[in-house]
């Protein structure tokens, strides 16, 4: 240096350790003389520089970061030195400091921070939205920085679950031919993942959560395979349709029963299936990544829920005998309104206690006159004519108008639904009534209960209510009705058979059909008696919670399968038999790691798969695509699709973000630059085909 050049001289905070500032042997100073054109020297606590007014002022400036990093407790090493230089030069309005010490997680005395600028604006970006792509070389932290983002995310509460995947393209993600089991297949294209999070919890922590689903690590090709095969059923506002046949648009319906769009149909090939039963005979079949959201006793307790896949739950379904894993019952669906032509409780009235055979004039049998009110009030131009003790004729009051006979309007409805000359043993709800509004389904629901059902109370229990049929088709109906309003019913059948015969009017009467016995429990709020007696005792001994938990697993083979997902805010959906179930990942923290070896098809996937109250970190270096030729890499073409989306970032990190050895940076940059040189230019235009 020479004279002209001044001397800036200041004081360096007597409560920071000099050797922790300079290094042992002055290594810090002899690095920041190094990259400056400035001398410097250190008397005690005073350093003097000497040099160009900029370079003095870098030099101040570093000497004050570094002093504020050392004042936060952590060593100082070469690298922060060399970091801190690099940032100064960018001239970014962010400080060192800032960057350095800013702590993600700690675990076993060891913090995770990120360690260059571009790290810290992808950490903040992570904060700041809800999807973000991680795009950079190897050695970047691109995962790791996500992976301590998920797990301070899951120790904070912010998500319920992690989960981890990438797609392991080595194998074409046909893992078929390598030797051992799922797990030993996969685990190779999964282990960075892994090891990872050993470095972020304590190690006899991780086993108890990948147990109880709360972190899931699977390669992409199997966490995509949450499906249903094609031909089971969904509810939709109009009734039951293939889950094979719905479209993206179509409307399906969620856990509280109102309609929610399809929002993705995903074809997911022939697959192993398994039916899954609950304790109160429904059932459905779902593939062994199928997703559920399910309720241990622990769960009901934390006033908490957890989400399953199949497999996780085989061998699983038992606690001291207790059936484990409790399913959400749906709401009362709402399905569209239509006109019927019969008042809907009327016609649970006479399906019930009516002959609608047809043959003669309709007739009702009571012992309550209240029903047969009841009956006549819903049944305009209809008179009910006591014919004695319980029997009613229906009268058409205008039956014999100007000496025309004109046919009984009941007679001519029953016929237009088509139950004229049913029976006790054959009578059905018209599918009119079982698809439609929560009112006229709950009305025909009342009209049969009041009829040919009852409360039935038991000591220290709540009130359910017991219904008896004798037809097959009649009790699948009531079934239905039961769980379209959010209850549950267990069925039995008496036989006919060896049954003690009952009296009437004095006399034997053998039984000729099995009888159908369902115990119901309806949700609070859903009245399911008129008749005032019967009311009476429900309301007075208390009402019992519906309850549905999984029974049994069982394999069903192989068949063509689909998943889809839907807006729903939880994600669920009604299956058959009114069973609730999950296909989306809500609350989760997710990441996707080598995301350039997705193909354009999967990132879609992927990326519609989110859920509400969750987070996806992508990331993936678009100069490793190891894809098949002619594919193309999802990761490569998603910034021109997503690129203006609210609420997505791409994170772009360079070879001055390796944190790894230092060396590494340096051949990443060499590469950079000879990829995009005129020798590399020559090469692909000889490879060019002519």
């Amino acid at each position: 240096m020479t004279d002209e050049h001044p001397t800036h001289t200041f004081t360096v905070p007597s409560s920071v350790d000099a050797v922790s500032l300079f290094g042992a042997g002055d290594e810090f100073l002899r690095l920041i003389e190094r990259d400056f054109d400035a001398d410097v020297h250190v008397r005690g606590n005073r350093v003097s520089v000497t040099g160009e007014p900029g370079e003095v002022a870098l030099v101040e400036r570093l000497l004050d970061e570094l002093t504020t990093i050392v004042r936060t407790g952590q060593g100082m090493t070469r690298e922060t030195v060399e970091r801190s230089i690099g940032m100064l030069r960018t001239e970014t309005q962010e400080r060192p400091a800032d960057v350095l010490s800013l702590n993600i997680l700690s675990n076993r005395g060891r913090t995770i921070r990120p360690k260059t600028l571009n790290q810290k604006r992808y950490v903040d970006a992570i904060d700041e939205h809800t999807i973000v792509f991680g795009i950079g070389p190897a050695g970047t932290g691109k995962t790791y920085l996500a992976m301590a983002k998920a797990v301070q995310a899951l120790q904070s509460k912010q998500v319920s679950r992690i989960i981890l995947t990438r797609p392991a393209v080595e194998a074409g993600e046909r893992l078929g031919y390598l030797p051992g089991t799922l797990s030993e297949k996969i685990d190779p294209y999964l282990r960075p993942l892994y090891d990872a999070l050993h470095d972020m919890m304590d190690p006899e922590a991780i086993p108890k959560l990948l147990t109880a689903g709360v972190i899931e690590v699977a390669p992409l090709a199997y966490m995509r395979g949450r499906a249903q095969p094609v031909d089971r059923a969904v509810m939709t506002p109009t009734g039951w349709r293939r889950i094979g046949a719905l479209k993206v648009g179509d409307l399906v319906t969620g856990s509280n029963g109102r309609p929610t769009p399809v929002l993705g149909v995903y074809p997911q090939g022939e697959r192993d299936v398994f039916r899954v039963t609950t304790q109160d005979g429904a059932s459905t079949v779902a593939c062994g990544e199928h997703l559920w959201t399910v309720r241990t006793r622990d769960d009901r307790r934390r006033g908490t829920s957890r989400t399953l896949q199949t497999s996780e739950m085989i061998g699983n379904l038992r606690s001291a005998h207790a059936r484990r894993y409790e399913l959400p019952m749906v709401d009362a669906v709402e399905m569209e309104a239509q006109d019927v032509p019969l008042d809907p409780y009327a016609l649970g009235l006479l399906l019930g206690d009516g002959c609608i055979t047809t043959s003669t004039t309709p007739s009702f049998s009571t012992a309550d006159p209240e029903l047969a009110e009841a009956l006549e009030v819903a049944l305009p131009g209809i008179e009910l004519k006591h014919l004695g003790r319980y029997d009613y004729t229906l009268r058409h009051t205008e039956g014999g108008r100007g000496g025309l006979r004109v046919a009984n309007p009941v007679t001519v409805v029953i016929r237009q639904l088509g139950l004229a000359h049913t029976t006790s043993s054959t009578k059905f709800i018209p599918i009119s009534y079982l698809h439609n509004s929560r009112a006229i389904r709950l009305a025909v629901l009342q009209g049969l209960l009041d009829t040919d059902g009852g409360p039935v109370t038991q000591q220290g229990r709540t009130c359910r209510i017991q219904y008896t049929t004798t037809s097959d088709r009649l009790r699948d109906d009531v079934l239905h009705l039961v769980r379209s309003l959010g209850g549950v019913a267990y069925a039995r059948t008496r036989s006919a058979v060896g049954r003690a015969p009952g009296h009437a009017n004095g006399r034997e009467v053998g039984y000729v059909h099995d009888a159908h016995v369902l115990d119901i429990r309806l949700p609070a709020g859903v009245e399911p008696f008129r008749l005032t007696r019967k009311a009476a005792k429900y309301d007075a001994t208390g009402v019992g919670r519906p309850m549905r938990f999984i029974d049994s697993i069982e394999p069903a083979g192989r068949a063509e399968t689909v998943c889809i997902s839907v807006g729903a805010q939880d994600s669920l959906y009604v299956t058959d038999d009114f069973i609730v179930t999950h296909n989306t990942l809500n609350d989760a923290f997710i990441i996707l790691d080598e995301a350039q070896n997705t193909t354009a098809e999967q990132m879609k996937m992927f990326l519609t798969r989110l859920g509400f109250g969750s987070k996806i970190v992508v990331t993936g270096d678009v100069t490793q695509v190891d894809l098949p030729t002619g594919q193309r890499s999802g990761l490569r073409i998603i910034q021109g699709i997503l690129g203006d989306v609210d609420d997505i970032h791409f994170s772009q990190l360079s070879s001055q973000d390796v944190v790894r050895h230092r060396l590494v940076g340096r051949i990443v940059a060499a590469y950079d630059q000879f990829e995009n040189g005129p020798e590399e230019q020559e090469i692909r235009e000889r490879r060019r085909p002519r």
